[in-house]
Order: structure tokens, then sequence, then C-alpha cells
């Protein structure tokens, strides 16, 4: 594995900086906008759900069924485009995924009723879900040692602007005076602007260095050959090299899954949350609370994450967020009655808020965009994903019906348990990759010397058209 490394470091010397250059930062912006708009409608859906509950008679059962349909189709995208980028290359497919994010959202704003809504959202799910792989992907692949988890992370922090600008239109648009039927309308198609507005410059980014490594180091048959090779072979043939990646891929998969469980369930739920706390409120005043929970305490923690990921690595970071998110969610469930003692439960949700974005909801991404090899990497990203997105769908349905019946300690339970066995999963079953080269960090043996093929030089890093 050194000599590997030492080959790899040769190899990439073209994106090995100390710090991130202007075209990976151009990188950065193109893939964040994807994660941009997942957080914005990531909460912009349950607000969205308070509008029509009294437009539509919406029961508890569909609501929970609309939050959850946009997670499981994710999950089937995750693995649909994670497996198609590491067969036909990262570049092959990036873009497409954003046609069908926007796609969904611009339809879902035309929604006639609650099952077509439905219908819609599944359509936008896809494409949220397939930018996960690619562009975590994409992100470590142009990204040298020294800067790969701040690159990757910064993608994913665009998540926290996300969180902030959708607070932030609902309350212009409700303040407006605009009617309800239009309000909810124009926040589901704002969701469109952002992934469309990258489209152009995603179809025209070049191929990573180490796919097109990857692709060079095989003749024109081979590669043909490979690119029939099944989803089950493939891991086969690289985790059966080294069977250490298959726990990494079950630690990865399973702490996501758990995260998201606890994560998705509470964001989505955000605002019957905040009326737990204060029955009596307006809209505004509630959308007011939220933005001040993700502006001063969720967006923080994506910053730190980016500050720390490559100094305090991956582990040490999921780890902390894991422990801090077990004590705050169980510290809310023995708070019982929200509204009662307004201050502690304040102080536990904008701690859980903070930590939750420092660690597991950033580092579950970050992880498997690192540790597997360049042949499985966005195929083994997927899968984790998508166990990830199975379990946002399972928070999502159940943690209003929860609440419903048990009141607000109900999910916070289940939060608090779910963020404990992703503790435990993390210490034992995940590596960490910080400070080492991309294939020492995979065991990536494919960008070895061996047999002393001569190679092509690569070249350099291209940033988009414009940037």
């Amino acid at each position: 594995m050194e000599s590997a490394s030492r080959f790899s470091s040769a190899r990439f010397s073209e994106i090995e900086h100390d710090k991130v250059s202007k075209a990976q930062w151009a990188i950065v912006f193109i893939s964040g906008m994807g994660f941009f708009t997942d957080a914005y409608d990531l909460f912009i859906i349950g607000v969205v759900l308070k509008l029509l509950k009294s437009e539509w008679h919406i029961s508890s059962v569909e609501t929970a069924i609309v939050g959850a349909t946009a997670l499981v189709s994710a999950a089937i995208g995750s693995f649909v485009f994670g497996r198609v980028a590491d067969v036909f290359g990262r570049k092959y497919i990036y873009g497409f995924e954003v046609l069908v994010l926007g796609a969904g959202a611009i339809a879902s704003a035309f929604s006639p009723n609650i099952w077509w809504l439905v219908a819609f959202r599944f359509i936008l799910g896809l494409g949220i879900g397939g930018d996960y792989p690619v562009s975590a992907t994409i992100a470590s692949e142009f990204a040298g040692k020294k800067t790969r988890g701040l690159m990757i992370s910064s993608v994913f922090a665009m998540q926290g602007i996300g969180l902030i600008i959708g607070p932030l239109l609902a309350i212009a648009l409700i303040a407006a005076g605009i009617k309800q039927d239009l309000v909810w309308r124009i926040l589901l198609a704002a969701g469109a602007i952002p992934p469309l507005a990258v489209f152009w410059a995603r179809r025209h980014l070049k191929e990573t260095p180490r796919f097109q490594q990857l692709s060079e180091g095989q003749s024109d048959q081979l590669h043909d050959k490979v690119r029939k090779i099944g989803f089950v072979q493939a891991l086969r043939d690289a985790f059966g090299k080294d069977p250490e990646l298959l726990k990494w891929l079950v630690g990865a998969s399973a702490c996501w899954f758990f995260l998201d469980l606890a994560y998705y369930g509470n964001t989505i739920s955000n605002q019957e949350f905040v009326t737990a706390v204060s029955p009596h409120a307006s809209q505004t005043h509630d959308l007011f609370l939220s933005l001040m929970v993700f502006a001063f305490a969720a967006f923080p923690g994506y910053l730190l994450s980016i500050f720390g990921m490559d100094r305090w690595g991956r582990k040490t970071i999921q780890v902390l967020g894991f422990t801090m998110m077990a004590a705050s969610f169980i510290g809310i469930a023995f708070l019982g009655d929200a509204k009662a003692i307004v201050v502690p439960f304040a102080i536990l949700y904008c701690i859980n808020y903070f930590f939750t974005e420092f660690g597991p909801n950033t580092t579950t991404f970050v992880l498997p965009a690192e540790i597997f090899p360049a042949s499985v990497r966005t195929t083994s990203h997927g899968i984790a994903a998508t166990v990830g997105k199975l379990g946002a769908a399972v928070g999502t349905f159940s943690f209003p019906l929860l609440q419903a019946h048990f009141g607000l300690p109900g999910p916070m339970w289940i939060a608090g348990l779910s963020s404990l066995v992703g503790l435990g999963l993390t210490w034992a079953l995940l590596p960490e990759p910080k400070g080492l080269d991309l294939e020492e960090a995979s065991r990536d043996d494919a960008f070895s010397n061996g047999g002393g093929r001569s190679r092509p030089p690569l070249s350099p890093i291209a940033a988009p058209a414009g940037a």
C-alpha cells in the first residue's frame, strides 16, 4: 500500500494543493447546489404540509406519506445513479439528476390534490438521491489529501444555506399577504431554481482525474467488459480482495440509516415541534423560531465541520456528534411538556442541531466518498445513501404518528436511541481516513504501478466553462 500511495501522489500531483484552488472551489459550488436544494426542500415540505392541512384537510397518515415519499425515491435514485457513475463515468451522468430534481419540484407546485403531490415528490426524490453519490465522489476525486475533507464537507454544507433560505422565503411570502394556495406552490416551485441553474456547468465539468486514469489504464476491449459487470459481481471483485471493505460498507450504511431516522424525522417535523412549544403562535412566529435555530445552531455546525474535518478526523467528529445528539434528544424527552419549560427545550434543541450538522449529518456523507475503491466508489456511496434515506423515510413517516399518540417525548426517545446505536456502530465499524491519500484510504490497488505498465499523463484539473 505504501508504494501505491507514493504512485498515486505522483499521478495526481496537479490536484495536491495546500489550499483549495479556484477551480476546486468552482467544483464545490457546482456540486453543492444540489444539497442546497435538498435542505431547502427538506424544510419547506413541512411548511407546505402545515398550510395544506387546512386547505386539503389531510390526515396525519397522508401527511406522513407525503413527507416520506421523496425519501423513498431518493433511496432508489442514490442506488441507480451511483452504479451508473461507476460504470460509465462521473461526467457521463452528472447534471441529469438535477433535471429530474427540477422537474419534480416544478410539477409538485401544480399538484391538484394530495396524491398528485405524492407522485411528483417521488420524481423529485429520484433527483435528490442521485446527487448524493455523484457529487460526493466528484468532490473527493478532484481533491488532494490535505483538503479532501474540507472540499467534501463544503459541498454538503450548502445544506445549511438551504435551511436558512427556506423559512426566509416562507416568511416573506406570508408577510406579503399572498394567498395561502399560491404561497405553498411558490415555495415548492422555487426548489427548482438552484439545481437547474448549475445544469450547464455540471454537463461541462471535466471527468475526474481518478476515473479518467482508471479508464485509461484499460484497453477498449477490457473496458467494454468492465461496463457489463453487474452490480453484485463488481462489489464481489472489489471487496473479495479486501474483506475489511465490507465491514466499512455495513458501518457507513448503518450509521447513515440511524442518523437519517433521527435527523429527517426531526427536521421535517420541525414546524410541528415548534408548534408544540407555542401552540397559539402565528405561522410567521413559528417560521421565525425555526429560522433562528437554523441560522444560529445548524449553520455554525456546518461551518465547524468544514474547519475541523481535516484537523480532527471524520470518525472523531462522528462519535462526538452522535454522543451529543443522543444526550440532547433524550434530554428533550425527559422534559416532557415542552411549552411548560420553553428555555431548557430551546437550549437542548439548538445543541442538537449544532452537533447533528457538525457531526454525523456531514460525516456520513464524507466517509463513503473516501473509503471505497474508485471502481465501486459511487456504487458504495449510493448504497450507503440508499440505506440512509430508508432510515429517513422511517423517521419521517413515524415521527408525526408518534407525536400524535405520545406527545413530543415519543419521537425524541426514538431519535435518542437511534443516535446511541449510530455511536456504537461508528466506534466498531468505521476507519479514519484523515491525512491519507484517497487511494490509501480506500485500499485501492487499481492505481499501483504493478506490472510496469506505462500510462499517459493526466490532463490538468479543469474548471467548468466560465469558472
